[in-house]
């Protein structure tokens, strides 16, 4: 297994829409396992195809009460119930967080690497895995879903802490390239504002 590179703000390939996948190849597998590899390693909930690259339309998502990570090709969702704000921030624009609008209930259909059709019924934090990583495979971002521009704010992690929410609110010695991903990432918020 491998960890692949993450794709990062403003990578095209992220505002990209997956392409569906035909059937379940040795060499697909072998990506399914370094996605789960990758996901671990960046202390992910999931992780979609084409954050490292790929446009294929498979993610992974392995929450804290999985035993196994699940495996979704060309997932679709089929009935969202619900509204919720909830905070979110993903591993291809690092460093942010904001406040979202998910669903409370999804339905989900999706390819296992069976290659059999499975459906699944979710809510809470996988519901909203699902639908962050299915978005992904969509070309869609979190910060497409932003309750409002002033939601999204810097994070800034400390060696020492094992979790990955922990933050500090003062910007560190790299203020100057933290102002410019800010710039970066309010650029991307703007345009895809101005989409909707």
């Amino acid at each position: 297994m491998a960890i692949l590179d993450m794709r990062l703000l403003p990578d095209p390939i992220l505002r990209k829409q997956a392409k569906k996948v035909a059937k379940v190849t040795p060499q697909l597998k072998k990506l399914v396992e370094n996605m789960v590899e990758t996901m671990r390693d960046q202390r992910g909930v999931g992780l979609a195809a084409n954050q490292v690259g790929s446009l294929q339309k498979v993610a992974v998502i392995e929450t804290p009460e999985m035993e196994e990570p699940m495996v979704l090709i060309n997932p679709e969702i089929m009935k969202a119930e619900g509204e919720r704000q909830v905070e979110e921030g993903c591993l291809s624009v690092p460093g942010y967080r904001g406040l979202v609008n998910r669903s409370e209930k999804v339905r989900v259909k999706a390819m296992g690497l069976d290659g059999k059709i499975y459906r699944l019924n979710a809510e809470d934090l996988l519901a909203q895995a699902l639908e962050h990583e299915i978005d992904h495979l969509n070309g869609i971002l979190y910060i497409d879903h932003l309750v409002d521009h002033g939601s999204l704010y810097k994070i800034t992690y400390h060696e020492h802490d094992d979790e990955e929410d922990e933050f500090d609110g003062d910007l560190d010695d790299g203020e100057d390239e933290a102002e410019e991903s800010t710039e970066s990432v309010a650029v991307e918020t703007s345009a895809s504002g101005a989409e909707d």
